[in-house]
């Protein structure tokens, strides 16, 4: 995967804080390491160290991934309009280039930290633990990380999260789930996103997408919804609402 885009070689990526300051570290540094361990343990170590000062700080992390283009950060924001005054949320915001994404979440009213990984396609630990300097992590409670778009390498990277969130768009092929197995198995759940089109769009049939993904996962939970109409977005409140009381409860 990595070693075909590039992204395992050392590269500078940058951290976006809330005033547009820019702290630059370096990612995916080389390092020597036994070769009976995983090759992503120093990553898992770090993913370990965030999920820990979380836990500390009470906040859920949910870890959302998806294809380009298929309406992860539209669903951020109609979910901060839906979640106003209930949860206290922030936002990490992963792409190779631009403060695009980060600059509609804080229209918004929330904070958000850009991470631009350069060629980079998936966020990783250190990242996450360098974003998180950045925020108040006493003013959170719910914090999502939307990582960089790409159906392949991000499902590989733990990055200290609670739940992975997977997004499947009617824009794409119903049978995404089996062509794309790695990510779709590690959701906890997976949304059917921009569900309005459906009316204009033939070839997505999200009967066909249930069972493409109950092949290969036998019973992740997947709902249907569009962050244009607000059709669905109970169910997804719900989920999240609850995701944060079991999260608490475990605490």
């Amino acid at each position: 995967m990595c070693t075909d885009c590039g992204c395992t070689a050392q590269k500078e990526h940058t951290v976006h804080s809330r005033d547009n300051t820019q702290v630059h570290t370096l990612a995916n540094e080389p390092i020597v390491i036994d070769v009976h361990q995983s090759l992503l343990f120093e990553n898992d170590k770090q993913a370990t160290r965030n999920r820990e000062q979380l836990i500390q700080h009470n906040i859920t992390a949910i870890n959302l991934m998806s294809s380009p283009g298929s309406g992860k950060t539209a669903l951020l924001e109609r979910t901060i309009d839906e979640l106003a005054g209930k949860h206290r949320i922030a936002v990490i915001e992963g792409d190779l280039e631009t403060e695009n994404d980060a600059r509609r979440i804080r229209a918004k009213g929330v904070d958000a930290i850009q991470i631009t990984t350069g060629s980079a396609c998936h966020l990783d630990a250190l990242m996450i633990a360098n974003a998180l300097q950045q925020l108040d992590l006493k003013k959170i409670d719910l914090l999502f990380i939307e990582n960089v778009g790409n159906l392949v390498c991000p499902a590989s990277f733990d990055l200290g999260q609670h739940h992975n969130v997977t997004l499947l768009s009617t824009t794409e092929g119903d049978d995404k789930p089996e062509k794309y197995p790695v990510i779709f198995r590690a959701a906890d759940l997976v949304l059917i996103s921009k569900s309005d089109l459906l009316a204009v769009l033939d070839d997505f049939d999200p009967r066909r997408a249930r069972q493409s993904l109950a092949s290969i996962t036998g019973n992740t939970p997947l709902l249907q919804l569009s962050a244009k109409t607000g059709d669905g977005f109970d169910q997804w409140t719900e989920w999240l609402h609850n995701s944060t009381l079991t999260h608490q409860q475990v605490k």
